[in-house]
C-alpha cells in the first residue's frame, strides 16, 4: 500500500511539473537603454506565444488582473513617471463581459529613470501578470527582476 501510494504521489508530481512546463506562453526578459549621463530607461519584453494574450496595465474593474510593476524603494534612483505601454489590442471579451486591452505578440514596456549618484548600484522590480487564451486563463504570476 506504501509502494502505491509513493508512486501515485510520484506521478502526480511529475504530471504536475510537465504540465506548469507545457503552459509558460509569456516569457520574460529585461535589459537597460542609457538615455544620457543620469537617466536610464528600464525595458521589460513579453515574448507571448501565438494564440494567447497578457492584459495591458490598465483593466477595468471586475475584470483579469492587470499588468503591474513593482519597484523596490532605492535612494539612489527615482521614477520618471509611469511604466510606458505600447498601442494595445481592444477588443469584447465574453469571459469577462466587458471590453479589455491586450497584448498578443512581443511588447515592450518602458520605465524611465533618473540616477542620484554615480556609484554603481541594482534596482530590484517586479512584475505581475495574467494570461489567456481564447479557452483558458492561467492563475497570476509574478516574476522578479534586477537591473543594474
Amino acid at each position: 500500500m506504501k509502494k502505491l501510494l509513493v508512486n501515485i504521489c510520484s506521478f502526480l508530481l511529475l504530471f504536475n511539473i510537465t504540465y506548469s512546463q507545457i503552459l509558460n506562453p509569456v516569457k520574460w526578459s529585461h535589459s537597460v537603454n542609457k538615455i544620457d549621463n543620469n537617466t536610464y530607461e528600464l525595458i521589460f519584453t513579453a515574448d507571448i506565444e501565438k494564440n494567447w494574450h497578457l492584459y495591458s496595465q490598465y483593466i477595468p474593474t471586475g475584470g483579469p488582473i492587470p499588468t503591474t510593476f513593482r519597484f523596490k524603494p532605492n535612494p539612489n534612483y527615482e521614477r520618471i513617471g509611469k511604466v510606458i505601454e505600447p498601442k494595445t489590442i481592444e477588443e469584447y471579451d465574453p469571459t469577462f463581459n466587458m471590453n479589455l486591452k491586450f497584448f498578443n505578440t512581443k511588447t515592450k514596456f518602458v520605465q524611465k529613470i533618473k540616477t542620484l549618484t554615480n556609484k554603481n548600484f541594482k534596482i530590484k522590480a517586479s512584475v505581475e501578470f495574467m494570461c489567456c487564451d481564447n479557452t483558458r486563463c492561467l492563475p497570476p504570476e509574478e516574476i522578479e527582476f534586477e537591473f543594474n
